[in-house]
């Protein structure tokens, strides 16, 4: 059990029945009444995000979030195939599931796949990864005043924000959370 005064970033908690990550939290103490924890939960199955205050005394049960190193193998149609590494055991996940997960990861890379009580709510994809590129305009000399960008497909089919500098086959690094251009390779 974790009281609201023990709340950190990150935290994954049970509240009400739902599975809830901890995004913000903040110890209010006014100079008037009792103090508070104001908190922002985001909700892990349905991706909803609400905020909350708490007494510094409640407590409430921790959940045991799963995260398991799986490679993803192929996508069919909606589904895609997962393989865990260890005992070869493969999962197929429904695009719902997924999401955006998978927009800049290949076949056959390493992914984790998050679940609670044995149901799979969601597939997390390495933090950086380096892919080809496969399509973008040709930069012209000159046309850099201010750090100008260019839109460019990567081998997985997204589309990324460039440097004019960066040409088709140049293999570029990304952070997949932000989905921004870090470096050429």
């Amino acid at each position: 059990m974790i009281s609201a005064g023990d709340f950190r970033n990150g935290v994954t908690l049970e509240i009400d029945g739902q599975v809830v990550q901890i995004l913000e939290f903040q110890h209010v103490k006014p100079g008037k009444g009792a103090a508070f924890v104001r908190t922002k939960l985001k909700n892990v199955i349905n991706g909803g995000v609400v905020e909350r205050t708490f007494r510094p005394t409640e407590k409430f049960p921790q959940a045991r979030i799963e995260r398991v190193d799986m490679q993803y193998l192929y996508s069919d149609g909606d589904l895609f195939y997962f393989m865990n590494v260890e005992n070869y055991e493969q999962i197929a996940l429904n695009e719902d599931t997924i999401g955006d997960a998978l927009k800049f990861v290949k076949e056959n890379e390493m992914v984790k796949v998050c679940s609670y009580n044995g149901s799979v709510f969601a597939v997390e994809a390495p933090l950086f990864v380096e892919l080809e590129i496969t399509d973008t305009e040709p930069g012209f000399k000159g046309d850099t005043a201010q750090g100008a960008t260019k839109p460019a497909t990567v081998e997985t089919g997204a589309t990324v924000q460039v440097p004019l500098f960066v040409n088709q086959g140049d293999v570029i690094k990304i952070d997949t959370r932000t989905g921004e251009y870090l470096s050429r390779v």
